[in-house]
Order: structure tokens, then C-alpha cells, then sequence
């Protein structure tokens, strides 16, 4: 199913919060609780993925990193056969390390080598199969040498799978202007791009602008910052735009990223049925010229964001 035929609401379902059980998104002790065992975090994913197709939401995003999330996303598809109408994400370039534990000293490992996608495309493969419409390089960087293989751009282009990229960093920007320019026999090699944007890093807008302007289609991914613009640790500001519109301030932060013309879909990185829901709120909110104003004051500057993000400790 093409991500640019998906019905509203335009929100997706990212996996990385209940794929594993170590994670640095902000309350995940209180949100996951004690068992995080393999069953305990498949049945809660499975609940999420039935949720999430109940509210109307057709795109799910999942990572060979996230722990077990294509397991789990594949076994929820081989479950509900009668569910054709969603489109299943994933990404390479990362191995997950951690051995299902939360205090690992490496979670995941990055490689954006051909050896290390050919490997990992035959593992995706194993689990989704052709279920698989859309396969991404997992965080891009502006030295990643995934944005000059051509040979691995070649691979890509041949492997019948459209091809994405996300983006992480404080450079995110070069690094989608560098990937735009990547094509093969004279074709785009990208259809989608996936970046973090929030109101706290938006950085990454202009060249998103840019990426929607040529034809891709724009995920973002992050847009409650790991928790720090969700529940009592947002900021004032997004705290009273949620008591204003009778939401939450998880549901305010979706809506920014939702105003943006160049927004294809936000992810919800749920780890409950009940933050979905809340999340799901997002769509019923209006921001008018002045709640856009001040959420646009709260921007950090990207080596500020990047270095707070990077200090979060995995629970």
C-alpha cells in the first residue's frame, strides 16, 4: 500500500517504544511497569497495533534496532489476515545489541555498509516478507557513508522495495539535502524522508520543505522529544495550550508538527493504548496564529537538543 494513498488521521505508529525493553524516551517505568519480558511487550505491542487500526491509523513503522518489533509487527499481521490496507515501514542499519536487557553497555550498533544491509534485508524479509512497502536507512548523518556507495545505492534501487531514510543528528539537514541529490540512472533514490522535528528542534523545516517540494513524503519521528514535551514535563507553554484545548500536551506538540504544509505523517511513539488515544487528539486541534507563535519560541538550538537527547539515560 502507497504511504501517499493513506487516509487520515495522519498520525503513524512507531515501535520503538515497546520493541525492546530499554529505552530513553522520559517515563518508561511508569508506562511499561516491571515485566518487560518478550510475551509481556509482544502482547502490548499487538494491543497498540489493534488499537492503532481501529482509530484509522495505516502506517507502521518499525526497525531492525527496535529489539523484537518486526517480530512482533509481523506475527500481529499473520494474526489479523483480513488487514490489508495498512503500510509496514522498517529500518537497517542498526543491530540491536542490548540481549533484552535495559542497562547494556551498547543498545544498538550502527552500519550503513552494503554487507550490513543485505544482511539485515534478509532478515526483515524473513519476519514481513512482502509486507514489507517501505525500507529505510535508519539515521542518516552527513558522514554516513550510505549517502556515497553507489553500490549500495544501486542494491537499493533494485530491490523492488521503495526506498527511505531517516535522519538524526544536528546536521539532519545536509544530510536530506545530501540524500535528494542521490539518484540512480537518472532517478530520485528515495520516495520518503523520516526526521526528527519538534517544537523544540526545528532545525531540520527548510530542508523538509525541500524534500516534500521534490516528492517525498515527510514522517517525522520524535514529536514529543522523548517525552519532554508530554505530560508535566512540557513546558508551560504547551501545557496551557493543552488546558485551552481540553487535550493533553503530547496531543499540542502532534498538532505543531501537523501544521507544518510539508508534514506527510507524524509518529505516535506510543507504549500505551491510553497515550494513543491521547495522542489520537491531536488531529481535533486548531493552532491559530498565536499558539504557533509561542510554540515556535521554544526552539533549542540543535547542538543544545542533540546533547540533552544524548544524555537520556536507557530504562
Amino acid at each position: 500500500m502507497r504511504l501517499t494513498a493513506l487516509p487520515t488521521p495522519r498520525l503513524g505508529l512507531g515501535l520503538a517504544a515497546v520493541g525492546r525493553p530499554g529505552y530513553i524516551n522520559l517515563g518508561r517505568d511508569r508506562d511499561l511497569g516491571e515485566d518487560r519480558s518478550v510475551d509481556a511487550l509482544r502482547t502490548r505491542t499487538h494491543e497498540l497495533l489493534t488499537a492503532a487500526h481501529t482509530a484509522g491509523i495505516r502506517y507502521l513503522d518499525a526497525a531492525r534496532s527496535y529489539g523484537r518489533s518486526e517480530e512482533f509487527l509481523a506475527d500481529w499481521l499473520r494474526r489479523n489476515p483480513a488487514i490489508d490496507d495498512v503500510a509496514v515501514g522498517s529500518k537497517w542499519g542498526y543491530t540491536y545489541t542490548a540481549a533484552w536487557t535495559t542497562n547494556a553497555e551498547k543498545h544498538e550498533v550502527k552500519d550503513h555498509t552494503l554487507p550490513t544491509y543485505d544482511r539485515q534485508r534478509a532478515e526483515t524479509a524473513a519476519l514481513l516478507g512482502d509486507r514489507l512497502d517501505l525500507y529505510q536507512i535508519h539515521s542518516v548523518t552527513p558522514d554516513s557513508p550510505a549517502l556515497t556507495d553507489k553500490a549500495l545505492h544501486a542494491r537499493l534501487a533494485e530491490s523492488g522495495t521503495p526506498v527511505g531514510f531517516s535522519t538524526s543528528g544536528p546536521a539532519q539537514a545536509d544530510a536530506i539535502r545530501a540524500a535528494l541529490a542521490i539518484t540512480v540512472d537518472g532517478n530520485p533514490l528515495f520516495s520518503t524522508v523520516q526526521s526528527t522535528y519538534n517544537a523544540l528542534e526545528t532545525s531540520a523545516a527548510p530542508a523538509l520543505a525541500e524534500a516534500h517540494a521534490a516528492g517525498l513524503t515527510v514522517i517525522v519521528k520524535e514529536g514529543m522529544a522523548n517525552g519532554r514535551l508530554a505530560g508535566d514535563t512540557a513546558p508551560p507553554a504547551v501545557r496551557k495550550i493543552a488546558e485551552e484545548t481540553g487535550t493533553g500536551p503530547d496531543a499540542v506538540a502532534l498538532a505543531w508538527i501537523l501544521a507544518q504544509p510539508w508534514t506527510g505523517f507524524a509518529l505516535s511513539g506510543a507504549a500505551t493504548t491510553a497515550q494513543l488515544t491521547a495522542n489520537l487528539k491531536a488531529e481535533t486541534i486548531t493552532l491559530d496564529e498565536d499558539r504557533k507563535a509561542t510554540l515556535a519560541t521554544l526552539a533549542e538550538t540543535p547542538a543544545t537538543y542533540w546533547a540533552t537527547r544524548s544524555a537520556l539515560p536507557w530504562h
